[in-house]
């Protein structure tokens, strides 16, 4: 192997991550230069001063993603070039081996990242979101979430690890094929358990009582056919005000979660409309689809992974001396994620068709209407900023820029669709007026 490569190397995640910080600067100069006049589009619904807030804490968010690259390329170039993974590997190998040393090894580099992680948690958590009043967190809080998150990685991570790395020494040259369906079947497991046991230790879900808002849910999951189970409601106040709504599980143990702060803050109608939306992902196969892509992915990476572990140039690329699975493993985990992010906009453009879709099926079951204004009052309460640099989006956001996914609602609220028969009285009286109708403003 040429001392060249090492060097190679070197530069390419230095290239990817300088990649990053640019886009970050874009997209700090990018926002700051529209941050004193809200879009046309939005300026009858949107304040100034909202606008500002959505600015001010796009800035600062992007500001802080700079301090946690520098963190994140120091941890991998110290791991790597510096010896970090030599040192593990010395360490671990006087006191284990076979599967023991290779959980202690990857067990030790997990923890390491994690208490590299801490303060940037921290400091996001009780100062860059409380600083623009979104947090809510306590404390204690944070540390009993930090425990049980701990408990929780040890818990399925140990086991996944020592699972991973028997087949790899015990299935022959097509391990790589034998842990990826290890991977997926580890993955259909953890989103049937995830709404039953693990979701209830960080938040309490309560079903939604009878009302308005029930009401509204029920009609719209008759009209798509959609057998969604039991409705519940979750108290994400208790840790932040940012609103949200999702679709969890798997089988019997599928269901519909609304925060308790999405409820406070908008309409029965365009609650129905956000979940018309979510259940427009089902309806279009996206979750099967990103399933196979990552089940393609997976196996395409491990394949490699697969080819470079019995290559020694592999590792001295990366100023790693020792060559062995757990090392090898750890390596590619390591450097995949810099070395692959000038990939991210094809899965950004793949995300955002399929949010268009989704949008769209939103549009015909209840009203581009209410799905817009939904929209819109997400964005002011999230200060979610208008005015994203395009090219920064582009590689970080896996949805549409606010303009582009509202125009296209406005777009959709102007044609009649057949499915309006089967709406209720209110979704229907609403489809043919423009999103932004209504003159009231959000604070």
């Amino acid at each position: 192997m040429s001392d060249a490569w090492p060097a190679s190397m070197l530069v390419m995640l230095l290239a990817a991550a300088a990649l990053r910080l640019w886009l970050s600067l874009r997209q700090e100069r990018h926002v700051r230069r529209h941050r004193d006049a809200v879009p046309p589009a939005f300026a009858a619904r949107i304040s100034l001063a909202a606008h500002q807030q959505a600015a001010d804490y796009s800035i600062a968010r992007t500001r802080f993603t700079r301090i946690a690259l520098a963190v994140e390329l120091l941890l991998l170039l110290g791991l790597t070039y510096g010896g970090g993974l030599d040192t593990l590997h010395e360490h671990w190998s006087a006191h284990a081996d076979g599967i023991a040393y290779g959980m202690g090894l990857i067990a030790s580099i997990a923890l390491l990242a994690s208490l590299v992680d801490l303060p940037l948690d921290a400091y996001r958590q009780f100062r860059l979101e409380a600083r623009f009043g979104f947090s809510r967190m306590t404390f204690a809080l944070y540390l009993s979430d930090c425990l049980k998150q701990a408990l929780l990685a040890a818990a399925l991570g140990l086991p996944l690890i020592a699972a991973a790395l028997w087949l790899m020494q015990a299935t022959g040259a097509y391990w790589w094929l034998y842990v990826g369906l290890l991977w997926i079947g580890f993955n259909l497991v953890v989103m049937f358990i995830y709404p039953l046991w693990i979701a209830p230790l960080f938040n309490r879900f309560t079903p939604l009582p009878e009302g308005e808002p029930k009401r509204h849910i029920r009609s719209l999951l008759e009209r798509c056919g959609f057998d969604a189970g039991e409705i519940f409601v979750m108290d994400g106040s208790r840790r932040s005000s940012h609103g949200n709504a999702y679709f969890t599980g798997l089988g019997k143990a599928r269901r519909i979660v609304l925060f308790d702060t999405l409820l406070e803050r908008l309409a029965p109608a365009q609650i129905e409309a956000v979940l018309a939306h979510e259940i427009g992902h089902f309806q279009h196969r996206h979750i099967a689809q990103r399933m196979a892509w990552a089940l393609g992915a997976s196996l395409l990476l491990l394949a490699l992974l697969g080819q470079l572990l019995e290559a020694p140039g592999f590792y001295h690329s990366f100023g790693v001396t020792h060559v062995n699975t757990a090392i090898g493993l750890s390596l590619f985990a390591l450097v995949l994620p810099m070395l692959a992010f000038p990939c991210a906009p094809l899965f950004s453009a793949l995300a955002r068709r399929q949010e268009f879709e989704a949008d769209a099926y939103a549009a015909r079951m209840t009203s581009a209407s209410a799905l817009a204004t939904a929209l819109v009052q997400l964005y002011a309460d999230n200060a979610s900023t208008l005015t994203p640099d395009p090219l920064h989006s582009l590689f970080h956001d896996s949805h549409p820029p606010a303009s582009q996914r509202i125009a296209r609602l406005q777009t959709l609220a102007c044609q009649p669709h057949a499915q309006a028969q089967g709406m209720t009285p209110e979704a229907q009286d609403e489809r043919h007026l423009p999103p932004f109708s209504e003159p009231r403003r959000i604070a």
